[in-house]
């Protein structure tokens, strides 16, 4: 390992240092050898339908924007890999050989800027060299407040010297705050081994990332896990690397591990191991398979020979998940399955692994793992969907079956969908975007998701799209993506972000990419002492508000919402003298002022347009909501009855105006509640 280095100089002024010698990406390694004939497969013709077989409930997107294209990423590379992530205040997007760095209205900061011109200070690396090749990964560290952004880099393949380019940044200002930068050797021992795919996890103890090993572009040589010393390299200090690898034999028909991502919810307990799945990629197409492998990492940083993956000397899986049989999205001859409009060319599905990311979620102590895959139906025909699965692995325990798993088709319109990536949000909410494709459909970058209330094994609330296409790529070699990025923004941890590939005209490898937001609307919570959510679509509800005080005076009803507010429309009727000026927001408080509001008094309120710093208007309002001044029991009307039960639980001679509820909302009338009223109302109560 080389570094660290420290890189001070904003990222705007660095010299730009163009990529040289990648071009056209013809041959994807694979675990078997899988050459493309040239010549697509004969499929049976499947006929698609433009509107969705199942209703859609996702939300538009909020915004998107343009992400980098081919024609300024620096390189004549295909495909571009796109990949990135969203901080508080920046979003970072990745593609081969280049990154840019916007600001989370859009705005470009920085670049696009190669890694050849951020890693220039690592010498007589690869990484140093400008011999730096993509397959880019950048995420965002909510932990640390930190960025991450590696790719590989080597001279030539086949070679001799394969590296790992990892940058960690110093702050939580990615463009002028400076970088801590480092060069990971793939395989000492093994010199001519390239470190392909790279993908990376996020964990407490350590950033995790997984390779495939080649020697040239038909010999698969096994894989290889490696942790970096997180707490180290956020702070300037050696990574401390800690690796293992399995052979080619001792890894059977699988490849591509993912490493789990902790990014929402509670912090994985102190000292849990990472985890990693796999699927097989057999040598022959057509093959139904019914397991998920999956490893823990157990890093020891101190102590490094008390490190552990896997099981026993040959590292292997701890446990073999059972799933529904499924079929790898690849024939015999190719893996390019997927129909485009006006060409035969065909795009690749990428059909033969875990995609990323992994994702991990801690909710309330409910541990679950969340991935997806692409896999083939009706083979050879397609066409292919999207497999997702729920994994319970509380206390640290890998399932013999997973919590809920799905074949999305969206009802079976008959599109192509391929190359997922899965994000949930911090109420257990799931989304996955994806490549939507046919021979009357041009790729278009979609999404589909389910609320964490929604029924199992399903994606109930249908798709949306980000982006539609509008052409096709004709190059012979099908190469897509080689992956796509969802992920939450750590500020409200709601709002998912995605960036894909698309085409904008047909072409044979003009790409672009697009960056987009969106988020499941949340519902209204009331304050003034409640925390009720209002649920469902608009119309009435009773709600009391123990917080207002029943005797004629001047008051305020504050609506808090899941997220900050800026504009909308409250009307409130039902006698109750003034409603004074508009409503006044702060950040996510709706104030409606009152004059004059009478001793027993139903209040009215509507609210209208009520808008979140987006633009988004949140489709829970244009509900109204009546509230009732003074009812203590709850049964619609202020009386006697209501007098007699505060005044049993106050203890006090409580009469006309001098009538209260439970002003601290607490649930109960209490003395606390008495010496509220005789704090704030001043009108002689005892």
């Amino acid at each position: 390992m080389v570094g660290p280095i420290s890189l001070d100089r904003d990222l705007r002024s660095l010299r730009y240092i163009p990529q040289s010698g990648e071009s056209e990406e013809d041959i994807r390694l694979t675990r078997h050898p899988r050459h493309s004939s040239g010549r697509p497969e004969k499929f049976d013709p499947v006929k698609t339908v433009r509107q969705a077989m199942q209703p859609s409930s996702m939300p538009a997107p909020i915004a998107t924007y343009a992400g980098i294209g081919r024609s300024n990423s620096g390189c004549s590379c295909l495909p571009p890999d796109t990949n990135g992530d969203v901080g508080p205040n920046h979003y970072i997007q990745a593609v081969n050989v280049s990154f840019t760095i916007l600001d989370k209205n859009g705005n470009t900061l920085l670049g696009p800027t190669t890694y050849n011109s951020l890693f220039s200070l690592m010498g007589a690396t690869p990484c140093g060299l400008n011999q730096n090749q993509g397959d880019p990964v950048v995420f965002y560290d909510h932990m640390a407040d930190r960025w991450v952004i590696s790719d590989f880099a080597f001279p030539s393949f086949p070679g001799a010297s394969f590296y790992q380019c990892i940058a960690v940044s110093k702050t939580s200002d990615p463009v002028a705050g400076g970088w801590w930068l480092y060069a990971v050797q793939v395989d000492p021992a093994n010199p001519s081994y390239l470190g392909d795919y790279p993908k990376f996890g996020l964990w407490p103890d350590a950033y995790y990332f997984t390779v495939n090993l080649f020697s040239n572009s038909s010999t698969f040589n096994g894989f290889r896990v490696f942790a970096l010393d997180r707490n180290s390299m956020i702070n300037g200090g050696p990574a401390n690397t800690v690796a293992f690898s399995v052979d080619a034999t001792n890894a059977g028909d699988t490849y591509s591990l993912v490493p789990a991502t902790f990014r929402t919810g509670n912090s994985p307990p102190a000292g849990r191991d990472q985890f990693l799945l796999s699927v097989d990629s057999p040598s022959s197409g057509g093959v139904t398979l019914t397991q998920v492998h999956a490893w823990k990492f157990h890093v020891d940083f101190v102590n490094p020979a008390n490190s552990t993956f896997g099981v026993g000397l040959n590292h292997q899986p701890n446990a073999q998940i059972t799933v529904n049989g499924f079929v790898d999205a690849f024939t015999n001859s190719t893996s390019n399955l997927v129909p485009q409009p006006g060409t035969s060319a065909k795009l690749d599905a990428l059909g033969d692994k875990i995609m990323y990311p992994l994702v991990y979620q801690n909710l309330g102590g409910t541990e679950s793992l969340w991935a997806d895959q692409t896999i083939m139906l009706n083979y050879p025909n397609g066409p292919t969907a999207i497999r997702w699965y729920q994994f319970d692995v509380t206390g640290g325990n890998f399932p013999g079956t997973p919590v809920q798993e799905q074949d999305w088709t969206n009802g079976g319109d008959g599109l192509f969908r391929w190359m997922p990536s899965i994000a949930v949000d911090a109420q257990g909410n799931a989304v996955i975007s994806y490549s939507a494709s046919s021979s009357s459909v041009f790729a278009s970058i979609r999404y589909a998701g389910r609320l964490t209330g929604d029924p199992l094994h399903n994606l109930s609330q249908g798709e949306a799209v980000m982006v539609n296409g509008g052409g096709s790529q004709t190059s012979s070699s099908g190469r897509w993506g080689d992956y796509s990025m969802t992920g939450v923004d750590p500020a409200d941890g709601m709002t998912f972000w995605n960036t894909h590939e698309y085409y904008t005209a047909t072409s044979s490898s003009t790409w672009a990419t697009r960056i987009g937001k969106f988020r499941f609307a949340q519902p209204l919570t009331l304050s003034s002492g409640v925390s009720r959510k209002i649920h469902g679509d608009a119309g009435t509800f009773d709600i009391s508000l123990p917080g207002i005080e029943c005797r004629t005076g001047d008051y305020s009803i504050v609506l808090t919402f899941s997220n900050n507010v800026v504009s909308g429309n409250a009307a409130v009727t039902g006698g109750v003298g003034t409603v004074s000026g508009p409503p006044v927001f702060s950040g996510d408080t709706m104030t409606i002022n009152l004059t004059g509001v009478a001793d027993v008094q139903t209040l009215t309120v509507t609210l209208s347009n009520v808008t979140d710093t987006f633009g988004q208007t949140l489709p829970d309002t244009g509900m109204t909501m009546s509230v009732l001044i003074g009812d203590t029991n709850g049964n619609g009307t202020v009386n006697a009855a209501d007098v007699a039960q505060t005044k049993a639980q106050l203890g006090q001679t409580v009469t006309g105006s001098n009538f209260r509820t439970d002003v601290n909302a607490n649930g109960t009338i209490n003395a606390v509640d008495a010496a509220l009223v005789k704090q704030n109302a001043g009108d002689g109560l005892p």
